[in-house]
């Protein structure tokens, strides 16, 4: 098989190599392209554009596959929890008893933000969303840690830096929270492991009162590890372009929850609900809404059904519709928008016309489900997903900066106008 593929244009041909992936793709190296042939490519939103190289994730859309460093999520959920998951993807290997005691305990150790950290949350109204105090409150992490935010740092403050964003973000994620809901802040209890600690500053009242049902802590688990990370995304890509300037990695981190923000990216559980709510308040009538995303004339559009990458079946809400069914069964929760989401679940799995169209439920419709059923807001359903993706943004970030990547800086197509004179607005 030929290594090299081939651009004709304006009577000259044009080599162009042909790199090889661990999985049997490939991608054709456009790297020299302008410069030999005074051609760019154009690929609106880098649909088609490998942006890096690299070893982290790997996703096969049409077979369902999803892989940390080689390994299935399937395994990875249903044998391991997500501070060991959160070090495979950081370090490229599974830690030993050795290493995984060392990671957890420093984690637990930076488990405490600065005092200071409560004025910034305290000048917020308490209505701004959760999502723009956490990026800000990261962002600012930098000046209380100035050394840690050298791009210059040496790698075992780079360490330092990791271990203090995966404990300092679940803490700020809770007093986020806690500050919404006018409560007072609940510190960490470093007795307790990341996810009951997590859920014990999200709702206990005090420090030591709260003892988290292990089915929901599980659930969290899962969910955490299914959120870790998902290939060139629009935040993992934001956290490798925004670091490529050797920015410090709360302020790339910071960035990538901007990016997480949207809601055509980690805001998709969030319209799940809001969608589950708007059928209640239509009277609740399954069916009517199901005809009517069947209907092509029909501007209703079912959230959390079918998936832009996995074409067959999302592997993640396999897994997690498992630990659905289980909370829902252990809190025993009477909500009629919980009622709705599972006669919808039941069309979708079971009517012709989904499974035709493969619009299965996704991991946002199960997570959606999750987060609502053990108390937490809608508003906080995107910190969710950023606590999740933490790690994963992690190892892009250190990855970019290990294989010494360029600063990114993307072409484009001009459109605009030509060269024109420049005439006084006086004399127009």
């Amino acid at each position: 098989m030929s290594n090299k593929a081939t651009l004709s244009y304006n009577e000259k041909t044009y080599e162009l190599n042909i790199h090889p992936g661990t999985m049997g793709d490939e991608a054709v190296d456009i790297t020299n392209l302008m410069g030999d042939s005074g051609l760019i490519t154009l690929d609106s939103g880098y649909k088609n554009t490998g942006s890096t190289k690299s070893k982290i994730t790997f996703i096969d859309g049409d077979k369902g596959i999803l892989l940390y460093r080689g390994y299935p999520i399937e395994q990875l959920a249903e044998k391991s929890n997500f501070l060991e998951v959160s070090y495979l993807l950081i370090h490229g290997e599974l830690p030993t008893d050795v290493q995984m005691a060392e990671f957890s305990g420093s984690i637990s150790n930076h488990t405490l933000v600065h005092e200071n950290v409560k004025k910034f949350l305290d000048a917020y109204p308490s209505n701004t969303h959760p999502m723009g105090v956490m990026m800000a409150v990261i962002c600012s992490l930098s000046s209380f840690y100035p050394n840690n935010a050298n791009p210059k740092t040496s790698p075992e403050e780079v360490e330092v830096t990791i271990h203090r964003l995966m404990a300092k973000m679940a803490t700020i994620a809770a007093w986020t929270f806690k500050k919404s809901m006018g409560h007072p802040y609940n510190y960490p209890n470093n007795k307790l492991g990341y996810v009951s600690n997590f859920l014990q500053m999200m709702f206990g009242l005090r420090t030591d009162d709260y003892h988290p049902d292990p089915i929901i802590v599980d659930a969290l688990d899962k969910l955490l590890i299914l959120h870790a990370d998902h290939e060139q995304n629009c935040s993992a890509s934001t956290v490798r372009m925004v670091g490529s300037s050797h920015v410090n990695l709360y302020a790339a981190i910071a960035a990538g929850i901007g990016a997480l923000w949207g809601p055509l990216h980690g805001g998709a559980n969030q319209e799940v609900i809001e969608m589950l709510e708007n059928i209640k308040a239509a009277g609740g009538d399954v069916k009517k809404f199901i005809e009517k995303a069947k209907d092509k004339n029909d501007p209703f559009r079912l959230m959390g059904f079918g998936h832009r990458v996995y074409k067959n079946f999302d592997p993640r809400a396999k897994i997690i519709k498992q630990s659905c069914d289980q909370v829902l069964a252990k809190l025993g929760i009477n909500d009629p928008v919980l009622d709705i989401a599972k006669q919808l679940e039941e069309a979708a799995l079971n009517d012709p016309y989904f499974i035709e169209r493969k619009l299965y439920p996704n991991v946002d419709f199960y997570s959606g489900i999750i987060y609502r059923a053990i108390g937490i807001p809608t508003e906080m359903f995107t910190v969710m997903f950023a606590l999740g993706r933490l790690p994963g943004w992690i190892a892009q970030w250190k990855e970019m900066r290990e294989m010494g990547e360029p600063i990114g800086r993307p072409r484009q197509l001009y459109l605009g106008n030509g060269p024109r004179d420049y005439i006084n607005i006086q004399k127009r």
